[in-house]
């Protein structure tokens, strides 16, 4: 990797960007499989597809701006790591989608981060229809950690996994 100008770091972060997501595209399926909650596995799904939308959007800006894909973000790998153990847990089925959330939501920030680096490499460099479509990225990402939170604080955590986890230890 050579970084000698903002254009370098821009087009950088899209290479790490899109392999991200679809290692992302891979792993979420997964997930709303191991998901007990109606709503968590909802709300996964639905970001399933917002992803494949995410990673076509990088694909537009990888074609408009001639960026070539050969980076791995090794970040998302090993998040993706930490989730793939809770997937395979066993164990009290809140307690798993309490688990499934907290590594959900470090995905989504580091996703938050990148996006809005991204973007504000964009609008540095002028790149008006790219900083356009890393805005959407970034608004569903936020969202989706908004959603996450959500379900977790709107009756996950309020489910009675503190009581039960006191009366089986």
């Amino acid at each position: 990797m050579r970084l000698q100008t903002l254009d370098d770091v821009f087009r950088d972060q899209i290479e790490d960007l899109h392999s991200a997501e679809t290692q992302l595209v891979e792993a979420l399926p997964a997930v709303a499989n191991a998901a007990s909650d109606d709503k968590l596995t909802e709300a996964v799904r639905e970001h399933l597809e917002e992803t494949r939308q995410h990673v076509r959007r990088l694909e537009q800006i990888e074609s408009e701006l001639g960026i070539s894909t050969q980076e791995r973000c090794e970040a998302m790998a090993g998040l993706i790591r930490e989730g793939e153990e809770i997937v395979s847990s066993e164990g009290a089925p809140a307690a798993k989608d309490a688990a499934l959330i907290a590594a959900a939501q470090r995905i989504e920030h580091y996703e938050i981060a990148a996006y809005g680096t991204a973007k504000a490499l964009a609008a540095e460099l002028g790149y008006g229809n790219p900083e356009k479509l890393l805005g959407e990225t970034l608004g569903e990402e936020s969202k989706a950690d908004e959603l996450l939170t959500k379900i977790a604080t709107g009756g996950l955590f309020k489910s009675g996994l503190n009581e039960t986890a006191k009366t089986t230890a």
